[in-house]
Parts: C-alpha cells; structure tokens; sequence
C-alpha cells in the first residue's frame, strides 16, 4: 500500500521578481535546438496539484497555459494555471497539509518585457503582475482560452476549472475583472479544454467547452494497477459531462445554444479542442478529442447547428477501428495540399493519431505509415501542436508527455510521482513521414516530467515557434527555439478593419520561391492551453518579397503583395487588394 504522501510547493522567486533571458550571451550548443529559459527568465512558477496519497483523479490532469499579449505591446505574456488542496476532510485524516508557501496558491499572470538592442541582442523579463493585475483566483485550475469575446482589442481569457469556469475581462489598463456569472458561462462541470470560435461567421467569438467527467473528490472511486496496486481510475469509472457551446450575444454576454446547435447529444469525456475548416466549405467546424471513446467532427451546417461526420469521415477512430484514448490534439497543413490535417495524441501503448485530409473532409489514419504511431507508443501525449521548428516550411511536431496510469517501473523505484516521461519532437520529412529527432533537440528533452499544457509562439519575436510547457507538480519550462531563425521565414498578424482584433479563424497562404503555404490563424488546439495567434511560416531558403492571401473568418479575401521575409508584418482586413476565395485552388 503507497503511503499518503504531500507534495510542497516550492517557488523560487517572490511577486514582482523579474529575471533577464539575453539571446546572445546564453546562447546553447549547436546541437540544441531548444533550451529551457525558464528560469533565466522570470518566468518562475511550480505547478501543485494537490495530492495527498489519496490519487484523486483530478489532480493528474493539469496545468494549462496561455501565451497571448494582455497589454498590446507587441510580445507574448504568460498566463499559469494553478492546483489547490484536494479532498481536505480525506486528507486531514490520512496526510499532512503542505506548508505555507513563498506564494499563495493561485493563477499567475506573467509580463513579458521583451526588449531589442542597436545590436539586434534580444532579452526576455518576465515580472509576475498577478497582484497588480487583479486577478486572484484559488480554485483548481485546469486550462486556459483566450479571445477578445467584445471586439474592444483587448484579449480576454476563459479560465475552466475542477468547478465553476471563470471568464476574465481584460479591461485595457493592465487589469482584469471576473465577469464569469453575468456572461452567461461559468459552466459548474469538470471543463478541461475550450476554444474561442466564431460559428456563424458574425464577427463575434462563440465558446466551445470541452467538459471531461461527472466527478468529485466526494465521488473519487478506488482503482488499482493489473498488480493490485492503487492506482487512478480510467474514465469508465465515471459519467462523462457533457460539452457546451455559448453563442456571444455581441453585449458582453453569452447564450448556452447546445441544444440547438445540436451538440448536446451523446456525453462524452471530451479532453482536447482545435478548430478549422476541415470540409473547405469557408465555415468553422470543431474537432473534440475524446477520452477512450469515438472522437466528435462536428461540421457546421451554416445556420447555427452542428453535425457530428467523424464516424463517416473516419476521424472518430484508429485504423483498427479502434477509440483511443485522445488528448492532445491540434489541425495543420502537414503535407502543404492546402487542407487541415489532424494530429491526435494518446494514451502509453496505442500510439498517435494523424489524420491526413482528402480536402473535402474525409479522413484516413496514417499514423503507422508516417512513423509516428511506432515511435510513440511508449508514450502518452497531452499538449501538442504542428508549427514549423526548423523553418523549413514543412509542419513538425511537439508532444508534451506524462502518463496518467502509474508506471510500475518507477513505482519501484520508488518514485514519489511515478508518471513523468520526456517530451518527443517530430521532424516532417516532407514525404509523409516523420523522423523522430528527440534525441537531437537538445538536453531538455531528456528532461523527465508530467508534461500537460502546452503553447506556442514567438516569445522573443525572432521568427521562430517557441513552446511553454506547464507540467503537473512540477516546474514551468520555457523551451527556446534555436533552430528555426537558422532560415527564413514570413510572420503574419491578421487583424480586423479596425486594427485591434485579431481574426481568428482566418486562412493565409504564403506564396514564395515556387510554393504556396496554407496556414490557419488559431488560439486554440494543444491540450487546455491557448496558442500565439499569428502565423509564422517557415519558407527555407527563399528570400525576398511574398506574396499573400488571407481568407478572412466572414468568407471574403484579401491579396497582399510585397510583404518582407524574416519580419513580422500586420494586414488589415480591407486593405488589401480584393481576391475571391472561391478561386482558391484546393
């Protein structure tokens, strides 16, 4: 019997505190093509997930994070997602209670004061503004959204919880405000995943919420290993919960359209979201990755409902025919075609999921052929995205990895949380297969953890993808890309008519050298936790002047012809020279 057992809280600075990240100075071996700034940075926060030797299923499933920019300077901030104490009456009487910590338990919001040199030497300082920012929030965080749900230009995020959710209104001067109960989405259910989505193309972001299970500490059912050992609990045990999805009213407000959408059928323990236009049809549609059970492709039907295709599409199983255990899940242009593809990431033995796109919605595992599926089953995946790491134009992968069952291997090495595994990198070959280059990526990647969440994008502005891992019980990681400013690249914002918004959902092809790249501007995808919403293409060698051509969310196009390599550059909807999608050649 493992004995009850408490984990301690260990932060290593002090509210305020910030730290420097010089690009220059620090800059790793050449063989490493990602280093863990996190630390150097500021950037310093450790994930409790509450246990006490009790093995509350809850306390496996998080952190989230979130990279978006709270106070529109131009470079990403950080938002963390905390635990709490779980089960208190249970543990009282069978485990210690931590002791105080150097900070309270609760979600950290991180400013990223990015500065530039006449040299061009790039420094990251994260400085912790939770308490200046207003927001204190202690219950059991699980994952982050992020979007503007008012089109005032300012990104407001969606907190889902082991509880009620929150929804925090960024007020535009550095502070935010709970409007959870008078928005009409402080969803009470296990939420895990959610995604920000404009379904009826209106101008005005809707909300996806991905709930997992029907579940309490009180409720918490004992389970054991296949060595009669206590372990947790597979979802079977418990009822699924149920998805929402919130219509925005365009007043601040939101009306629960589940029901009508007809997404209110069949329960199941949703785990991870990413949207796309998966049928070509200019419409948004929502894949859900489920837990041990059919995956959901709801396709919209352009008039406010939803039809569940994955069956028929074949992305609701494995080849096998199979439901796997998904979690991480994200929707890119893997093979360049000019469709979205589907990459799913699952459970320790059944290997990941890639989907590859027929360009009218129909769906085919490839995951064996590609190499992915062999190389991951000894892994289970959580945050995940495809985004272009070396720049080369060819989407690769990340997968943030940590098991849910536990690992008898370590148990008998007595290890205190014997689920940790080291995450994996894939390189796109750019001929349907993938080499997995995790053993060259550098010396983070033999580091061991519980990885969860997972958010990508430019933290130095550099023009490369770099990724926040939040791991549970442990330590944040900042992984710092050092491969992908090696070649060139075309880094695209695409915002409203107004300058303010960015325009989720939108399409941008990138024609350059001979070759077009087709990528989505998105927040959503990975596992509870909200991406960089600009697109950042890798175009190798290519040099010069691109050309681009952007689909907005209402359906209407814009050219744009002129736009610089190996800069970051703004295009507003209306300013470019008028193009019709349909011409879009698929």
């Amino acid at each position: 019997m493992r004995l009850p057992r408490a984990f301690v809280l260990v932060l290593a600075a002090l509210a305020g505190c910030s730290r420097e990240l010089t690009d220059r100075v620090a800059a790793p071996p050449a063989a490493d093509w990602f280093v863990d700034r996190a630390t150097a940075s500021g950037l310093v926060f450790n994930h409790f997930n509450g246990m006490s030797g009790a093995l509350y299923d809850a306390e496996i499933f998080a952190p989230g994070v979130a990279l978006f920019d709270y106070d529109n300077d131009g470079d990403l901030d950080v938002y963390l997602t905390q635990g709490q104490m779980l089960g208190m009456g249970k543990t009282l009487a069978s485990a210690s209670i931590p002791p105080a910590d150097p900070l309270p338990l609760k979600d950290r919001l991180f400013r990223n004061d990015l500065t530039v040199s006449a040299d061009g030497t790039r420094t990251v300082r994260f400085t912790d503004v939770t308490e200046e920012s207003g927001i204190n929030v202690t219950s059991y965080g699980m994952g982050v959204a992020a979007g503007d749900i008012d089109n005032d230009g300012w990104v407001d995020l969606y907190l889902t919880r082991l509880g009620r959710n929150i929804m925090l209104h960024n007020n535009g001067n550095g502070t935010f405000t709970d409007v959870s109960r008078r928005s009409g989405t402080d969803d009470p259910a296990w939420s895990i995943s959610a995604a920000f989505v404009d379904i009826d193309r209106d101008g005005w972001l809707d909300l996806y919420v991905g709930n997992y299970l029907a579940y309490s500490t009180e409720s918490d059912e004992a389970c054991t290993t296949v060595t009669g050992q206590p372990d947790y609990c597979p979802p079977g045990v418990y009822r699924p919960a149920g998805d929402r999805l919130y219509r925005n009213r365009g007043d601040g407000t939101f009306t629960d359209v589940t029901a009508r959408a007809g997404v209110g059928g069949e329960a199941r323990p949703a785990l991870g979201v990413s949207t796309a236009d998966f049928d070509g049809d200019g419409w948004i549609d929502i894949y859900v990755a489920n837990d041990s059970t059919e995956n959901y492709l709801w396709l919209n039907q352009r008039n406010g409902t939803f039809r569940d295709v994955a069956l028929l599409a074949g992305a609701a199983l494995d080849a096998d025919g199979d439901a796997e255990s998904s979690m991480g899940v994200d929707a890119g242009d893997f093979d360049n075609d000019g469709d979205e593809d589907l990459f799913i990431a699952n459970l320790t033995s059944e290997g990941h999921t890639l989907y590859g796109n027929d360009g009218m919605g129909g769906f085919e595992d490839w995951g064996a052929r590609s190499g992915l599926r062999p190389a991951s089953l000894p892994f289970t995946g959580f945050g995940t995205a495809w985004f272009d790491a070396d720049n080369d134009g060819w989407l690769d992968l990340f997968v943030a990895n940590g098991a849910v069952r536990i690992i008898e291997a370590l148990t008998r090495q007595h290890d205190p949380f014997p689920l940790h595994q080291h995450p994996q990198l894939f390189r796109n070959l750019g001929n349907g297969r993938f080499d997995d280059a995790t053993a060259r990526a550098g010396a983070v990647f033999q580091t061991s953890a519980v990885g969860r969440g997972a958010a990508f994008g430019d933290i130095d502005n550099d023009g490369d993808v770099d990724v926040v891992v939040g791991n549970n019980n442990g330590p944040v990681q900042l992984l710092v890309n050092q491969l992908g400013q090696r070649s060139h690249w075309v880094g695209v914002r695409a915002v409203d008519s107004t300058g303010l918004r960015d325009m989720v959902g939108a399409r941008i092809g990138v024609s350059i050298g001979g070759r077009t790249y087709w990528r989505r501007a998105r927040r959503d995808g990975s596992y509870a936790s909200a991406n960089d919403p600009r697109v950042l293409v890798g175009v190798g060698t290519s040099t010069g002047a691109a050309r681009v051509q952007v689909i907005w969310p209402d359906g209407r196009g814009d050219e744009f012809d002129g736009v610089r390599t190996d800069a970051w550059t703004t295009l507003k909807q209306g300013t470019g020279a008028a193009w019709d999608p349909a011409r879009q050649a698929r």
